[in-house]
């Protein structure tokens, strides 16, 4: 069967839009390695001709010709080396965003990136924009110069073709010997900074538990493994590195001492044999160059095919055609979620509803589910089957950048990012309204809380809201979910760090968004935090228990038999769990 080829990337896209300003640096080469014969034809001509016959006049004008030449030459090489550094920033300007956006997808789907896609596309963005890349556009005009030489005696031509192929060999050997310990390199590299970023994370536990040597010995022990393998590459590299070069000055020794036979020979003049040497000086520099760049050519490959490979997985911004704004709609069809297919599944089978202004609490032990489904029902993930729907549109097929505003959600693990609080309320937004900033914090019941700090809502917090106690961060991103009035809030325990205060105004804000039609999913453990719950949904093991009433599902112990049992929907009847108590959830 015929192998089908993968659909382009945006980055794929972004190197066919610089293909010709790279048409335009290899027209720039061209023109440069032209005007390099400037300097062996000056040789010739002030050796056989103005040293013969000593017209100073001629002097003076070759080497005019030869200055305006190596001007010209000059400038073009500037030209060249400011379309490639114009062409990386544009690359990097143009793909950032959505390299940003796919190594945070690719973490919903358990693959922690952290920052290095950013550091694959500035190893990209080095290698357009220094010299790594230059030597590869000269490397077509060594036929010329061995060409050149050849016409000005075959021996200099055999010297150079012997010389080139012997370097060509030298090349390809280093990229054999020098592949496998720099992939491992870099391979030990990646694990290494997420290894560090890692401990950055959770500093506080660090120090708190004495984990400071155990963790650094750990990271230096992948460190000393990456820089043996990076030295075992750099070595070998070296030493074909001095070979080549080598190699190169004893040819152009050889061509010097060649044509110094020939020219007492009578079969060439001094100029001649100057100009030579000159020109396989020219012709085989290119292929040094490229040996001594390898190192560089290897990491950019590697770091192209990690960049490629994470927009391949992760799609930030999918195609879809805007739709209506939400009303609030919530349909949940028997879904399923499994994150691979070597694991066991975490959700088996949910599925209920929800109408505009009701409240669904979700319950259950630790490990059941909750805040995966929770995750689901804001469409960071598709399930693996059924189907999540918000006013009977499938929420993962939705655009995120559409659909994100009607959506408010606490995470489990509450986050804020650097800024400014009013920032953070208004997620991040570059202009963010103050009435609606004010507005949603009053909601959330922490605009006091909030004029209390240094500079009211212009406090610049920290990495993760560094600044603020937890309960205080958890106050302000419900104050972010709340931002605007979102159609669906998802809260996945929001109170854990609450004090009675803050859950009080928890409670007093989910009155108001009920009040308003907002329809509120919420994982609780405590029997008061459902007060305002219209259903309740139970999970166990990624199943579902049960699905009805409040009053219904979290009857007591004493009265579980006489009710009678609640069918989930989207379950046969026949395999419906009977209503779960509150003895048998705790």
């Amino acid at each position: 069967m015929p192998r089908t080829r993968p659909q382009p990337t945006c980055l794929d896209q972004a190197l066919a839009h610089i293909r010709r300003p790279l048409l335009g640096v290899a027209l720039f080469s061209g023109l440069i390695n032209l005007l390099m014969l400037s300097t062996p034809i000056y040789m010739m001509q002030v050796y056989d001709r103005v040293l013969s016959s000593g017209h100073q006049e001629t002097l003076l004008y070759l080497t005019i010709i030869v200055g305006v030449a190596l001007a010209v030459l000059a400038l073009l090489d500037s030209m060249r080396a400011w379309v490639l550094s114009r062409a990386g920033a544009w690359l990097v300007a143009g793909l950032n965003e959505r390299v940003t956006a796919g190594s945070i997808l690719a973490r919903l789907k358990g693959v922690p990136t952290g920052s290095q896609p950013q550091r694959d596309l500035r190893q990209i963005q080095s290698f357009l924009g220094g010299q790594g890349l230059t030597p590869l556009f000269d490397l077509p005009w060594i036929p010329v110069f061995v060409a050149l030489l050849w016409l000005l005696h075959p021996w200099f031509g055999l010297l150079a073709l012997i010389v080139g192929i012997s370097l060509f060999c030298l090349g390809v050997l280093n990229e054999v010997i020098t592949r496998s310990p720099l992939k491992r390199a870099g391979a030990c590299q990646v694990a290494g900074y997420e290894h560090l970023e890692a401990l950055a994370r959770n500093a506080e536990a660090i120090q708190a538990m004495g984990m400071m040597r155990a963790l650094t010995r750990r990271w230096a022990t992948q460190d000393a493994e990456a820089t043996a393998w990076t030295e075992q590459a750099t070595e070998r590299g070296a030493l074909l590195q001095g070979i080549s070069k080598f190699c190169r000055l004893a040819a152009q020794v050889g061509v010097l001492g060649l044509g110094a036979l020939l020219v007492l020979d009578g079969q060439l003049s001094a100029g001649t044999m100057i100009a030579a040497s000159i020109l396989l000086g020219r012709a085989l520099a290119p292929v040094e160059q490229t040996i001594g760049a390898w190192k560089q050519w290897v990491a950019t490959h590697s770091a192209y095919d990690r960049v490629q490979s994470l927009l391949r997985a992760v799609d930030p911004n999918p195609d879809a055609m805007a739709l209506p704004a939400p009303t609030g709609q919530l349909t949940v069809e028997a879904v399923a979620y499994q994150p691979r297919p070597d694991r066991p599944p975490i959700l088996k089978g949910i599925g209920f509803k929800a109408a505009s202004g009701e409240m669904v609490g979700l319950i259950g032990p630790s490990g059941s589910g909750k805040s995966t489904l929770c995750q689901l029902l804001v469409g960071l993930f598709p399930p693996s089957a059924g189907h999540v729907r918000l006013d009977g549109a499938d929420l993962h097929r939705r655009n995120r950048e559409e659909i994100g505003p009607f959506i408010g959600y606490i995470p489990q693990d509450v986050e804020l990012f650097p800024g400014s609080i009013a920032e953070n309320i208004a997620r991040m937004a570059a202009d963010p309204d103050a009435e609606d900033v004010v507005a949603a914090a009053r909601l959330a019941g922490v605009h006091e809380l909030i004029l209390q700090q240094p500079k009211g809502y212009d406090t610049e917090l920290g990495e993760r809201g560094q600044g603020l106690s937890a309960g205080q961060r958890q106050r302000v991103a419900l104050a972010r979910a709340l931002y605007r009035r979102p159609t669906l809030l998802v809260l996945d325990e929001p109170n854990a760090n609450l004090d009675a205060a803050g859950d009080q105004a928890l409670q007093q804000a989910l009155q108001q968004m009920k009040e308003t039609g907002t329809t509120i999913v919420m994982v609780a453990h405590r029997l008061p935090d459902l007060k305002l719950a219209d259903t309740v949904l139970v999970l166990r093991d990624g199943t579902q228990q049960a699905f009805g009433p409040r009053d219904q599902v979290l009857r007591p112990p004493s009265s579980a038999k006489a009710a009678a049992p609640v069918r989930p929907l989207f379950q046969k009847p026949e395999t419906a769990p009977a209503a779960v108590s509150l003895a048998a959830w705790s």
